[in-house]
Protein backbone atom coordinates (compact mmCIF):
# COMPACT_ATOMS: atom_id res chain seq x y z
CA UNK A 1 0.00 0.00 0.00
CA UNK A 2 1.38 3.40 -1.02
CA UNK A 3 0.82 6.01 1.69
CA UNK A 4 2.35 8.89 -0.26
CA UNK A 5 -0.10 11.67 -1.15
CA UNK A 6 -0.39 12.78 -4.78
CA UNK A 7 -0.46 16.49 -5.56
CA UNK A 8 -2.71 16.97 -8.59
CA UNK A 9 -0.96 20.17 -9.71
CA UNK A 10 2.37 18.34 -9.75
CA UNK A 11 0.84 15.28 -11.40
CA UNK A 12 -0.59 17.38 -14.24
CA UNK A 13 2.70 19.25 -14.63
CA UNK A 14 4.53 15.94 -15.15
CA UNK A 15 3.04 15.33 -18.62
CA UNK A 16 1.62 17.36 -21.49
CA UNK A 17 -0.32 14.92 -23.67
CA UNK A 18 -4.03 15.65 -24.08
CA UNK A 19 -6.69 12.97 -23.67
CA UNK A 20 -4.05 10.64 -22.24
CA UNK A 21 -5.17 9.98 -18.65
CA UNK A 22 -2.76 9.21 -15.82
CA UNK A 23 -3.82 7.08 -12.85
CA UNK A 24 -3.16 9.10 -9.69
CA UNK A 25 -4.87 6.78 -7.21
CA UNK A 26 -6.82 3.55 -6.90
CA UNK A 27 -9.75 2.98 -4.56
CA UNK A 28 -11.23 -0.50 -4.36
CA UNK A 29 -11.68 -1.42 -8.04
CA UNK A 30 -11.72 2.18 -9.27
CA UNK A 31 -9.10 4.40 -10.88
CA UNK A 32 -8.80 8.10 -10.17
CA UNK A 33 -7.34 9.61 -13.35
CA UNK A 34 -6.29 13.09 -14.42
CA UNK A 35 -5.95 14.33 -17.97
CA UNK A 36 -5.25 17.44 -19.97
CA UNK A 37 -8.03 18.17 -22.45
CA UNK A 38 -8.03 20.19 -25.68
CA UNK A 39 -9.86 19.71 -28.94
CA UNK A 40 -12.45 17.05 -29.62
CA UNK A 41 -12.46 13.50 -28.32
CA UNK A 42 -14.47 10.80 -30.13
CA UNK A 43 -18.11 9.74 -29.79
CA UNK A 44 -18.06 6.71 -27.50
CA UNK A 45 -20.07 4.79 -24.93
CA UNK A 46 -19.36 2.86 -21.73
CA UNK A 47 -22.09 0.23 -21.69
CA UNK A 48 -21.71 -0.93 -18.09
CA UNK A 49 -20.38 2.00 -16.10
CA UNK A 50 -21.10 5.64 -15.35
CA UNK A 51 -18.24 8.11 -15.92
CA UNK A 52 -17.51 10.84 -13.35
CA UNK A 53 -15.81 14.10 -14.37
CA UNK A 54 -14.49 16.96 -12.22
CA UNK A 55 -13.12 19.98 -14.08
CA UNK A 56 -9.87 21.06 -12.43
CA UNK A 57 -9.11 23.89 -14.83
CA UNK A 58 -10.52 25.48 -17.97
CA UNK A 59 -13.69 24.44 -19.73
CA UNK A 60 -14.93 20.95 -20.63
CA UNK A 61 -18.00 20.23 -22.74
CA UNK A 62 -19.75 16.89 -23.06
CA UNK A 63 -22.06 16.31 -26.00
CA UNK A 64 -24.49 13.43 -25.45
CA UNK A 65 -26.93 11.52 -27.65
CA UNK A 66 -30.14 10.02 -26.38
CA UNK A 67 -31.65 6.78 -27.71
CA UNK A 68 -33.39 8.72 -30.52
CA UNK A 69 -30.12 10.33 -31.64
CA UNK A 70 -31.01 13.76 -30.25
CA UNK A 71 -27.89 15.61 -29.10
CA UNK A 72 -27.45 17.93 -26.15
CA UNK A 73 -24.32 19.44 -24.61
CA UNK A 74 -23.39 20.10 -21.00
CA UNK A 75 -20.82 22.89 -20.52
CA UNK A 76 -18.61 22.50 -17.46
CA UNK A 77 -16.15 24.93 -15.95
CA UNK A 78 -13.58 24.75 -13.14
CA UNK A 79 -15.08 23.13 -10.06
CA UNK A 80 -18.04 21.52 -11.87
CA UNK A 81 -18.76 17.81 -11.60
CA UNK A 82 -20.88 15.73 -13.95
CA UNK A 83 -21.69 12.05 -14.36
CA UNK A 84 -22.35 10.59 -17.80
CA UNK A 85 -24.76 7.69 -17.19
CA UNK A 86 -23.78 4.23 -18.39
CA UNK A 87 -24.90 3.45 -21.90
CA UNK A 88 -24.96 7.13 -22.94
CA UNK A 89 -23.11 8.03 -26.13
CA UNK A 90 -20.94 11.06 -25.45
CA UNK A 91 -18.19 13.16 -27.01
CA UNK A 92 -16.02 15.39 -24.83
CA UNK A 93 -14.41 18.55 -26.18
CA UNK A 94 -12.52 21.46 -24.72
CA UNK A 95 -10.75 24.68 -25.69
CA UNK A 96 -8.21 23.61 -23.03
CA UNK A 97 -8.14 22.53 -19.43
CA UNK A 98 -7.70 19.57 -17.13
CA UNK A 99 -10.07 17.03 -15.59
CA UNK A 100 -10.23 14.33 -12.95
CA UNK A 101 -12.14 11.13 -13.76
CA UNK A 102 -13.36 8.35 -11.53
CA UNK A 103 -14.17 5.01 -13.17
CA UNK A 104 -13.63 1.26 -12.78
CA UNK A 105 -10.04 0.13 -13.36
CA UNK A 106 -9.62 -1.16 -16.89
CA UNK A 107 -12.17 1.23 -18.41
CA UNK A 108 -10.95 2.25 -21.85
CA UNK A 109 -10.86 5.99 -22.57
CA UNK A 110 -12.57 5.42 -25.93
CA UNK A 111 -15.30 3.26 -24.42
CA UNK A 112 -16.65 -0.16 -25.25
CA UNK A 113 -17.38 1.14 -28.73
CA UNK A 114 -16.65 4.38 -30.53
CA UNK A 115 -17.64 6.13 -33.72
CA UNK A 116 -15.15 6.64 -36.54
CA UNK A 117 -11.40 6.81 -36.45
CA UNK A 118 -9.66 7.79 -33.22
CA UNK A 119 -7.91 11.16 -33.74
CA UNK A 120 -4.12 11.17 -33.30
CA UNK A 121 -4.38 13.42 -30.21
CA UNK A 122 -6.70 10.94 -28.39
CA UNK A 123 -5.00 8.10 -26.53
CA UNK A 124 -7.16 4.95 -26.44
CA UNK A 125 -5.97 3.61 -23.09
CA UNK A 126 -7.03 2.24 -19.72
CA UNK A 127 -4.81 4.90 -18.14
CA UNK A 128 -1.06 5.30 -17.74
CA UNK A 129 0.93 5.16 -14.54
CA UNK A 130 1.88 8.58 -13.27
Amino acid sequence: MDLTPVNLTEALASFGDVYSPRVVARMNDYDVRVAHVAGEHVWHVHEDTDEFFLVLDGRFDIAMRDADGVESTVGLRKGDVFVVPRGTEHKPSSPGGSILMFEPAGTKSTGDRHEGEIPAHVDSTTGHAL
